[in-house]
């Protein structure tokens, strides 16, 4: 039995009305579904959701396991550094597995669940990791501004455990150009919505959900949950009446409450939809972009083993609202900020970052095998003074850990986007002490105790020389 064995996602902590978009510039067209969407904090991109996303999706698993990690994303971060190995780094993946990248389609997230598919069926691997992250920007005034939402979903792949099994594919392939974005292009160029409404969406989703139920003899009445994206409310429950569908089978869009996340949107939704889903229940799943994929899966009884995930469910619970169109386009550089001196970054020491891959991306430090001292970075000498043993170190990871700040402060003089940039000394349980960034809050909300967990963020960006720097930040459990 091949299929999904865990499942995870993620969704920002932050949300901008739609109403908000509207008054920012509500003097341009603005027409769009109602609602929120989710967006990326200014220290987020394709790859931290990403890292984000994966760790919800591991909770409780040995992802030394895992042989191998997709990732899809139509926003990498890199064109020529692959996004893959800095997430699987990042996640504490073995370095003897096999990473790639999907780009270049809304439909690479199941293209990538596909492949991972075939790679597990033909024996290549026995659990693979498959991701897919977006952080889309807008053009001011359009309509894709107000309607892209910024978020991820993973899944475990295995031929064993599975809470899933997928059960058959079906795919259609069209060089049909209702929207895309050249090499060097900030902003996506688009097609009339007519066009793509009627010959793109109403044409291409019921052909391959149609194609899948006649190749496997199904009727669509036979599933519980069919997940079926679409950017128009209206001709989405309009395709759902050419399926005869019943509205209780359509997965709620996300439209309103996170927006059109990309290569992640039929995986978010069917993220959704195993939450609620119960042992036996069919569960068909489609993607839309040039052409388009459908599979199905049937829920097994290991379901009920992985209801711990934070999924869709609680990070939508967990948010705060963006009240400022400005800041809004200030967190993903479309307004640009004067940075002064002090936010001026050096070159990016590649050599260094290597060398010290795991400490940085890793967030590894070392434990003291003769008295059990844990301490961040790694050290040859032990810190505690009762000990002082020398070089008896073993590796011990922070990412997981959970803390507790011991003193913070708001520091208003360096640059930040989102000012003031906020610093604690962080005791995490078990032993060990640095001073992080803390992310996703407010200064007036950091007290002394306050618990604190890991999350993995771009600290930096090296502009002339094209770097990301990437770090774990501090940030209040979402949950």
């Amino acid at each position: 039995m091949i299929g999904i064995a865990s499942y995870g996602a993620y969704v920002p902590r932050y949300r901008i009305s739609r109403k908000t978009i509207a008054a920012g510039i509500g003097w341009f067209n603005t027409a769009g579904v109602p609602g929120e969407k989710a967006v990326a904090n200014y220290d987020e991109d394709s790859i931290t959701m990403a890292v984000a996303a994966c760790r919800d999706c591991l909770t409780g698993m040995d992802r030394h396991s895992v042989e191998g990690l997709y990732l899809a994303s139509v926003t990498p971060s890199y064109k020529e550094r692959q996004d893959a190995g800095i997430v699987s780094t990042a996640i504490d993946l073995n370095p003897g597995i096999r990473t790639a990248d999907f780009s270049d389609s809304s439909k690479a997230g199941t293209a990538a669940l596909l492949a991972g598919c075939d790679a597990i069926k033909a024996g290549s691997a026995k659990s693979l990791l498959v991701c897919a992250s977006d952080c889309r920007v807008g053009k001011p005034g359009s309509f894709e501004e107000a309607n892209y939402g910024d978020g991820a979903a993973a899944f475990v792949l295995a031929d064993s455990g599975v809470v899933a099994s997928l059960e058959g594919s079906y795919s259609v392939s069209y060089d049909f150009t209702d929207r895309w974005r050249a090499e060097d292009e900030k902003f996506v160029h688009t097609s009339e919505d007519r066009w793509i409404r009627d010959e793109g969406y109403t044409k291409f989703v019921p052909e391959v959900i149609s194609g899948l139920l006649n190749k496997y003899g199904l009727k669509a009445a036979d599933f519980a949950k069919v997940v079926l994206p679409c950017l128009y409310p209206r001709e989405y429950t309009a395709i759902g009446k050419s399926l005869k569908l019943d509205p209780a089978q359509m997965q709620q869009e996300m439209l309103t409450t996170v927006g059109d996340t990309g290569t992640a949107h039929p995986l978010m939704m069917l993220v959704a939809a195993l939450e609620e889903a119960k042992p036996g229940d069919k569960i068909l799943v489609a993607s839309y972009g040039y052409g388009g994929d459908a599979m199905f899966f049937v829920v097994t009884e290991e379901i009920e083993k992985v209801r711990d995930r934070r999924g869709m469910a609680k990070h939508l619970a967990a948010k705060a609202e963006l009240t400022s169109y400005e800041k809004f386009l200030s967190f993903r550089k479309v307004l640009p900020m004067e940075k002064g001196l002090r936010g001026e970054v050096g070159f990016t020491q590649m050599t260094l970052l290597w060398r010290d891959r795991k400490a940085i991306t890793g967030l590894y430090g070392s434990r003291c095998t003769a008295c059990g001292t844990p301490q961040y970075p790694p050290q040859r000498v032990c810190v505690n003074p009762r000990c002082g043993a020398i070089d008896q170190m073993e590796d011990y990871c922070f990412a997981d850990k959970l803390g507790k700040l011991f003193s913070y402060t708001g520091d208003s003089l360096a640059f930040s986007v989102s000012p003031p940039e906020m610093y604690g000394l962080v005791d995490w349980d078990g032993g060990g002490r640095y001073i992080m960034d803390v992310t996703d809050t407010e200064l007036e909300s950091l007290s002394v105790d306050m618990p604190v967990e890991m999350t993995f963020r771009r600290r930096y960006t090296d502009e002339p020389h094209g770097i990301m720097g990437y770090f774990w930040k501090a940030t209040p459990p979402r949950a």
